[in-house]
């Protein structure tokens, strides 16, 4: 007759009262943790999550006309995607320029001088072979694409005004109804070689609303310009301020 062994095994984590009390006098390693599976977490598919107004804010507007299927059970929330879309749509519409312009000497009344008489125009005189022109392209195209109602255009400076002194460049021309508002040569009114965006823009709308997003006209879009640059540029000098702290203190 054959012999049967039976081999009997607790629940998972159990002990008997003699592993415990050698387990305390150190005779046997610590009885490792029972096992946990990890908790479920159903996937969640993007497609289907519930959509909302921040989530409609975030959304193109090719995005949004595709949406207009899926909110047709929610009002509320098709109602604001058609709302949004209007915003959009109206904000290009409304977005004149937004980048600065190439011309040359024989486009200059069609795009300067006759230009509408609610237009601002940069006039930015520039020489390959000057840095400073350089520095002063770049603030300028970070303005252009900001404040896309004001109108920027770039000439050579000899094209524009024929034997123009090389060290008067750049130099900006501001137009408006045909007359010039304001002259602007070298770098000094825009902090010199340390010009940013926010000090050339601080200099432009010192006395005139040169500077126009769309968001409304006249002295309150002028002092608004003035207002939000100027707390970008504290930010900024904080930031560089505290950049070099740290490093220091890594020092």
């Amino acid at each position: 007759m054959a012999d049967y062994h039976f081999v009997y095994k607790d629940v998972e984590g159990a002990t008997t009262q003699w592993d415990d009390i050698q387990r305390r006098l150190g005779n046997l390693p610590e009885k490792p943790p029972a096992f946990k599976p990890p908790d479920f977490v159903p996937r969640v598919d993007a497609d289907e999550q519930p959509k909302s107004k921040e989530w409609l804010d975030e959304r193109e507007a090719d995005e949004l006309e595709e949406l207009e299927d899926d909110l047709e059970d929610d009002r509320f929330l098709e109602q604001y995607r058609r709302m949004r879309l209007a915003e959009l749509r109206e904000a290009a519409k409304t977005a004149r320029f937004g980048t600065i312009q190439m011309i040359t000497g024989s486009d200059f009344v069609r795009e300067v001088s006759q230009a509408p008489p609610d237009v601002w125009v940069v006039v930015f005189l520039y020489k390959d072979a000057i840095p400073e022109c350089g520095l002063l392209h770049t603030c300028l195209e970070e303005l252009a694409t900001k404040y896309a109602e004001t109108k920027f255009v770039k000439i050579i400076s000899t094209d524009c005004i024929p034997n123009y002194p090389d060290r008067n460049v750049p130099t900006i021309l501001v137009y408006n109804n045909s007359a010039v508002k304001g002259t602007y040569v070298g770098l000094q009114k825009f902090g010199g070689k340390k010009c940013t965006p926010e000090s050339v823009a601080l200099a432009l709308c010192q006395s005139d609303p040169v500077l126009n997003d769309g968001q409304g006209g006249g002295d309150s879009s002028r002092n608004n310009v003035i207002e939000v640059v100027r707390r970008k540029f504290i930010e900024k000098v904080v930031a560089q301020h505290e950049a070099r702290e740290d490093e220091d203190d890594s020092d």
